[in-house]
């Protein structure tokens, strides 16, 4: 099992939820990396991740593509998508590839999913390679 805390790295190009998802996070007892896109997340890599927060709607590469890309270079690599729109078709595509939350998010919904994301059935933090 990995030492120390788990990592989340967030993606979302307004400053101003990346922040808050940072506070919460951190307040729970996750590290975080954050980035302001997708490139830079990928510039960056993926290495130590544990879990990945993404928002849909970016310039360059949005959320959608930034999760297809991420499973197949880090398949198991839980990944949440956010968004502050509302199309049905944007839920029903996020739906589809995990776990999913529409801003503003239930701050206790989030960290509890990501909680369960992070356990593997014996309890302990769950790393694929």
């Amino acid at each position: 099992m990995k030492q120390g805390r788990p990592v989340v790295a967030i993606v979302d190009d307004d400053p101003r939820p990346l922040e808050s998802l940072e506070e919460l996070l951190e307040s729970a007892g996750y590290a975080t990396r954050s980035f302001l896109s997708a490139e830079s997340l990928l510039l960056d890599g993926l290495s130590g991740v544990d879990l990945l927060i993404t928002d849909i709607g970016m310039p360059g590469m949005n959320g959608f593509a930034l999760r297809d890309l991420v499973a197949k270079i880090s398949p198991g690599l839980p990944v949440f998508l956010i968004t502050a729109r509302h199309e049905l078709a944007d839920r029903e595509r996020a739906i589809d590839g995990g776990s999913f939350f529409r801003k503003p998010f239930d701050a206790k919904a989030l960290l509890a999913a990501v909680g369960d994301a992070l356990r593997d059935p014996k309890g302990g933090i769950r790393r694929e390679k």
